[in-house]
């Protein structure tokens, strides 16, 4: 009943903490439906503003904490236009109809999956303590035994970097059969592609994709989180020294 009556109404979270308390109340009665207990669980934000969420509910849940870093592959001559989304290891995901409407080359692609590697290399030094030689894999050290991975995002545009996560989660056959999508904001047309991704998705508002703009539209404040907003939740949770 009280996300029906938010997806009615033009909603704007405080800010991203609110948004993340609100999802994470949520999230409580999706876990007790499921009998699924808090220690079997591991909260992955996605940096950069996803961060902030996941690190929320992971203190509601008293869940484990860590991060996810896909990143997006956006079309030629607009940043702000998701065609795909890759992670480090190369798992991509990639909207074929929208490539094929903007006629965007391979080659087009394969240079830009490369420089979104290596900017997720980047953040991974900054946040993790992590070099290119250190021969990572986001699994070390933070599913343990971990049954369920919960994703979260402050918010969905396109929904490109939670399904390139999603997908790398599911390609990992020793990794926790349960995944749960949680963001506050997803338009019901891309809400329908993320169900198709995960055991379980949980949303807050669901607006008509007609009526999306941005998910800042949602927020009273948006302000962009940077890399050291980042690396202060990762020392604070002892995963950055």
């Amino acid at each position: 009943m009280f996300k029906s009556i938010l997806n009615k109404i033009q909603l704007r979270f405080k800010n991203r903490e609110w948004a993340a308390n609100v999802l994470a109340e949520s999230l409580k009665d999706v876990l007790k439906n499921e009998k699924i207990d808090s220690k079997d669980i591991v909260v992955f934000g996605i940096p950069r503003g996803g961060v902030i969420t996941g690190d929320v509910i992971a203190q509601k849940l008293n869940a484990s904490f860590n991060i996810l870093i896909p990143r997006k592959i956006a079309a030629p001559h607009n940043e702000e236009l998701a065609i795909g989304a890759v992670m480090e290891d190369c798992t991509i995901y990639l909207n074929e109809e929208l490539i094929r409407i903007l006629n965007i080359s391979s080659e087009y692609i394969d240079q830009a999956k490369s420089e979104q590697i290596e900017e997720i290399k980047r953040r991974r030094s900054l946040y993790q303590n992590k070099t290119v030689d250190d021969n990572f894999s986001p699994k070390d050290n933070i599913i343990g035994k971990c049954k369920t991975v919960v994703l979260a995002d402050d918010g969905v545009a396109t929904g490109a970097t939670l399904i390139a996560a999603a997908r790398w989660v599911k390609g990992k056959k020793d990794l926790p059969i349960n995944l749960i999508i949680a963001t506050p904001i997803a338009p019901k047309e891309i809400l329908t592609r993320l169900k198709k991704e995960a055991n379980y998705v949980e949303v807050i508002i669901s607006p008509p994709t007609s009526s999306f703009k941005s998910v800042g539209q949602y927020y009273q404040s948006f302000d962009q989180v940077t890399d050291e907003q980042v690396m202060e939740i990762m020392r604070r949770r002892g995963l950055l020294l």
